[in-house]
């Protein structure tokens, strides 16, 4: 299991506690973290579930497959560590990432 903390664009801060194997973007749902909205249900065909990875925890999510880079292109405002949160799968290494959650998603 591990802590993601989920930063909303108005400031408001989520803690989570999320089951190894679950994704970044399930744990959003599951606890309604505001601006994850993953219109396709986490089939990496959307870019609703775009979040920046804080700086400190890029190396440990990695960077995102082709397919993601793809869909990567419609998110809203990306920067070098944006990521879709349904790519980013919960593993104990994530205990404490931290992500951000965009202005508004694509």
């Amino acid at each position: 299991m591990a802590k993601i903390t989920y930063l909303a664009h108005d400031g408001s801060k989520f803690e989570v506690d999320a089951e190894n194997g679950s994704t970044v973007m399930e744990n959003a749902i599951k606890n309604a973290v505001p601006g994850i909205e993953a219109e396709c249900g986490g089939a990496c065909a959307c870019a609703t579930c775009h979040v920046y990875v804080d700086d400190a925890w890029a190396e440990k999510t990695g960077a995102p497959e082709a397919m993601e880079e793809d869909m990567l292109d419609f998110a809203y405002d990306v920067q070098p560590t944006s990521r879709l949160s349904c790519q980013i799968k919960v593993t104990d290494e994530l205990d404490g990432l931290v992500v951000r959650v965009p202005e508004r998603q694509a």
